[in-house]
């Protein structure tokens, strides 16, 4: 088969002679993705299953009935019978890459067969033309291709892909008491639900509307996540928040602080030194933790948007052994061809919802 167009110019953008920094091609648009970051870092193992991991949850009542009795009263007794089973199934995940051996013969590269395995070394005099190792660009974009996939996944609420991940925002919703998370009805069960500032929490009564941000009165979003923050503790144990927020949030929030008159005294950095100010505003922090922009967030048409995200009780598990497992399949006997893919193998599960929240600003 011939090469493609796309095939034939990505030879010639790594390989070929038009590109200073030798051995280096600049990348151009790889967003940071704070989300990975964290949940990986906290991340658990689960050894397998029958398709999903099961979790028990519940009220913390029993409905019985203190009352007082004198004598011999009448007393009664029941039977708590509040807990309840969730379950989260777990997923596949894959994604791979071919290239020809005529592609690596362009960079200067040689293919060395013993029996199903391949190994690459590089041509005598290959210095002298390619300034790139179009092997490792591949590779290094297969990474990058997972990583952006991942995390899209990640900040998913599942609709996207039926056989993957569901992530973030299918625990988070925009209107608490709508549906299900792992099999547990939100509507029937109030302390099923995460905490809303939302057009869709406000129209079905399940939280508040937008925040609208002034910087008068204190700060209208200020004064509203400090209220909010009583709330988000009232039923925590041991709490860890994650602040994930869109740029305009971000934004909104340095506008008040501004507006409130928070100056240190040589600016919001450095110490005006040489005459100097820095007018610059650093990190927002809430209650010791920073909040963090995610690009990701804007890409999504989230940029007025926090979450709020609990990560003791919201967190990522890969499947023992199963993270990022590496496969170069043998090629097949009439195709010359270098395979390599990863699997992955993982779920996001959740044991409590109204410790985390999300916000929108007007």
């Amino acid at each position: 088969m011939p090469f493609t167009v796309a095939e034939l110019t990505n030879i010639a953008n790594s390989a070929l002679d038009v590109y200073l920094g030798k051995g280096e091609v600049y990348k151009q648009n790889i967003q940071n993705k704070p989300l990975i970051a964290e949940m990986d870092a906290g991340a658990k193992t689960f050894a397998g299953g029958k398709g999903s991991v099961s979790l028990a949850v519940k009220a913390g009542q029993g409905g019985l009935t203190l009352s007082g009795y004198t004598h011999d009263d009448v007393v009664s007794y029941g039977n708590p019978a509040s807990t309840k089973r969730i379950s989260f199934p777990w997923r596949e995940h894959f994604i791979g890459m071919g290239l020809t051996h005529t592609e690596l013969k362009t960079d200067g590269i040689t293919v060395v067969e013993t029996d199903a395995k391949q190994s690459m070394s590089d041509k005598s005099g290959r210095e002298e033309f390619a300034l790139a190792n179009i092997f490792d660009e591949k590779m290094d974009e297969m990474n990058e291709d997972y990583a952006s996939g991942w995390n899209s996944l990640l900040w998913g609420d599942g609709s996207s892909d039926a056989k993957a991940i569901a992530g973030i925002r299918s625990f988070i919703l925009d209107n608490p008491a709508s549906g299900s998370t792992g099999g547990l009805n939100r509507t029937t069960n109030t302390w099923w639900r995460n905490r809303a500032a939302t057009a869709a929490a406000n129209s079905a009564g399940t939280g508040f509307n937008v925040i609208t941000s002034t910087a008068s009165g204190g700060g209208a979003l200020l004064q509203f996540l400090q209220r909010e923050e009583r709330q988000l503790s009232r039923y925590s144990r041991g709490r860890r928040p994650l602040l994930l927020a869109g740029s305009d949030f971000i934004g909104a929030l340095e506008t008040e602080l501004r507006g409130n008159g928070q100056y240190a005294q040589f600016g919001w950095s450095g110490n005006g030194q040489n005459g100097t100010v820095d007018g610059a505003m650093p990190a927002i922090v809430w209650n010791g933790i920073k909040i963090t922009y995610d690009p990701t967030l804007d890409t999504l048409g989230y940029s007025k948007r926090l979450y709020n995200i609990d990560k003791r009780a919201i967190k990522l598990l890969y499947m023992d052994g199963e993270k990022m497992k590496k496969s170069s399949p043998a090629r097949p006997h009439n195709r010359f061809v270098i395979y390599q893919g990863i699997t992955t193998t993982a779920v996001m599960v959740c044991q409590q919802l109204n410790t985390s929240a999300v916000y929108d600003i007007a």
